[in-house]
């Protein structure tokens, strides 16, 4: 069998992003730690892991290929049958579980309402990306739900934002006071509704709101100039990770031009690895590009990685899968962050020169 990538995942008790790894039914775990370098080289195609069935995760039966550009790395059947017993699918309305319900902040006007099981904490939230939340309320799923749509409705907020507007803001934050006070004001406004359900028992204690930005690493992020669109087989992904939300990556890949005007063209590697724009002569000079001394900041969706057999890539630098094949698991070096030149020679598409910075 071949370990393959599943994604980003994050530890709601320690707050931790997580690479993950599968071959065949089982499963490990790589941390990832900011200022060290995530370096490798897309192998093959893209396959679908299967499902999770009873916590056990259940190998796709045919080891169908999967679109390169697919969010989702399942393929149809496994989908099929991953949301016949969903919740998000409302496919399990009979869960006993007990269901918590938030409001979660991304940025400036940009708040969603959700519910999450109790059991799973804040790795919801961190999954999703929330900058910053606040728990409401907690009781049966179908009280949860009703809440919801209540919360929707009176406080005029989505169930979901776009992943591409989270992005488009991350870099231009305001302050944890301001993102607290925002939702303080729409968490008191929720709780003096009519229409509660009875059976969800709302948060004591008051407004407490947890906050993420430290935990991403957003301050003082630099923004984004280009945004990874799929991994091909032969695909060099290096550069030093400087933040992550939910399942976007951000790596700061020095020495590297990404195709100026061309969208979704890969760059080309030279032989100390950089990746030269298409009809440039050389790499990006010091005092070129975005940010300070030409640096790029690259967003990778991690979801886009699920799936793939991702090895050692030629820059000299450690390898993120190897955790998954020695076993270290937690606690494990994501490569070092002290050399070796950025490099994406897979497809991306230019943000930087987007009105508003929106992808």
């Amino acid at each position: 069998m071949t370990w393959r990538c599943t994604g980003v995942r994050w530890d709601g008790d320690t707050g931790t992003p997580l690479l993950g790894w599968q071959d065949g039914g089982r499963t490990r775990q790589r941390v990832l730690r900011y200022g060290e370098t995530l370096g490798f080289r897309v192998v093959g195609e893209r396959r679908c892991p299967g499902v999770w069935r009873g916590g056990n995760q259940v190998p796709c039966a045919v080891g169908a290929v999967v679109g390169a550009r697919a969010v989702s790395d399942r393929c149809e059947e496994c989908a099929r049958l991953d949301r016949a017993r969903s919740v998000a699918a409302d496919t399990y309305a009979d869960d006993p579980r007990p269901y918590r319900v938030y409001l979660a902040w991304f940025g400036r006007g940009m708040v969603k309402v959700g519910i999450t099981r109790a059991d799973r904490g804040p790795a919801r939230l961190l999954e999703q990306g929330a900058v910053a939340f606040v728990w409401l309320g907690t009781g049966p799923l179908m009280a949860a739900r009703r809440a919801e749509e209540l919360l929707r409705a009176a406080l005029g907020v989505p169930d979901r934002v776009p992943y591409d507007r989270k992005r488009a803001v991350r870099a231009d934050l305001p302050g944890p006071e301001v993102r607290a006070a925002e939702l303080r004001a729409l968490r008191g406004v929720a709780v003096a509704l009519p229409g509660w359900p009875e059976s969800l028992e709302r948060t004591p204690g008051g407004c407490a709101v947890v906050d993420h930005g430290e935990v991403f690493s957003t301050a003082g992020l630099p923004p984004a100039t280009s945004v990874v669109t799929e991994l091909r087989d032969g695909g060099v992904v290096r550069g030093v990770l400087v933040a992550a939300a939910g399942p976007d990556l951000h790596l700061r890949v020095d020495g590297w031009a990404d195709p100026s005007g061309s969208a979704d063209a890969p760059g080309r590697p030279d032989a100390r690895g950089r990746a030269d724009a298409p009809g440039r002569s050389g790499p990006a000079s010091s005092g070129g590009g975005p940010g300070p001394g030409g640096r790029r900041v690259v967003v990778l969706d991690g979801r886009l990685m699920s799936g793939w057999e991702l090895v050692r890539d030629s820059g000299e630098m450690e390898y993120m899968g190897d955790a998954a094949a020695d076993g270290a698991g937690h606690g494990g070096r994501s490569g070092r962050g002290d050399g070796g030149a950025g490099a994406v020679t897979v497809p991306v598409r230019d943000v930087s020169a987007v009105q508003g910075g929106l992808f």
